[in-house]
């Protein structure tokens, strides 16, 4: 799910790794960007099933465009938000592959995969380590623009804690979510935090202005938006505020 930043957070990548597939359900919108990124997995040579990240929406064309890919020896998911989610169950029925735990360590499609929690975008978001080559990053980064903190479910003091880890991963590709594969993992993390501590300047100086209820400061601070997004925005707000909130406690 998208913010209103339309500029990538770091260089595109100019070719995805041998070992990933894209397949870009057909849900294009506001919050989607080009559609939610369907990541196939597996290592070249390797005689192993996929493994699919991310099924997208319950789109039969698009779940059988999936399946159609070869065998599928398991299905994970990087949050519970429904563009990622809904098409899990067909999925699983058309493939017979099982829903991977979302935590620990796998050596599945003939690849090291390691989970690492990355809670902010939403409570339950975790991002995956593919050889410690590159990441799939879910929401927490997008390929393009940037991402809300989906309050009450989403919590920006778990975001910036979740970018710091990101950051820790060094300058490797990450996969999102939505939109473009990036070249630097790092480098989107520090982007992103420096968008959300200026973000975190309008909220605040919008509430010292007058500003009492959260779609106020909307008002104020993506002004500039489209209405669509505002309800997005919303609830960004409303997490920055509770995030100041609570840093300003005595």
């Amino acid at each position: 799910m998208v913010g209103h930043v339309t500029a990538p957070a770091a260089a595109i990548l100019d070719s995805l790794p041998a070992w990933a597939t894209l397949v870009r359900a057909p849900n294009p919108g506001p919050m989607t960007l080009d559609g939610t990124n369907t990541w196939l997995l597996r290592a070249p040579g390797s005689s192993a099933g996929y493994v699919v990240v991310d099924p997208g929406p319950l789109d039969e064309a698009h779940l059988r465009a999936v399946a159609d890919h070869g065998p599928i020896e398991g299905i994970l998911i990087t949050h519970g938000h429904f563009d990622h989610t809904e098409g899990v169950p067909r999925l699983a029925e058309i493939t017979g592959a099982p829903v991977l735990d979302r935590a620990g360590t796998y050596e599945v499609g003939g690849l090291g995969i390691r989970v690492i929690e990355t809670p902010g975008h939403s409570s339950d978001s975790v991002c995956y380590v593919i050889d410690d080559e590159a990441v799939l990053s879910g929401d927490t980064i997008l390929g393009r623009g940037t991402t809300i903190v989906a309050w009450p479910d989403g919590d920006l003091a778990s975001y910036l804690t979740s970018l710091d880890t990101l950051e820790g991963l060094g300058p490797v590709p990450v996969l999102p979510g939505h939109g473009p594969a990036l070249a630097d993992c790092a480098a989107a993390s520090v982007y992103y935090r420096t968008h959300r501590e200026a973000r975190l300047e309008q909220v605040r100086a919008a509430v010292d202005a007058g500003a009492a209820e959260a779609m106020e400061v909307v008002r104020v601070v993506y002004a500039d938006v489209d209405r669509v997004l505002w309800p997005a925005a919303e609830a960004t707000v409303r997490a920055q505020l509770a995030y100041l909130e609570e840093r300003e406690k005595p």
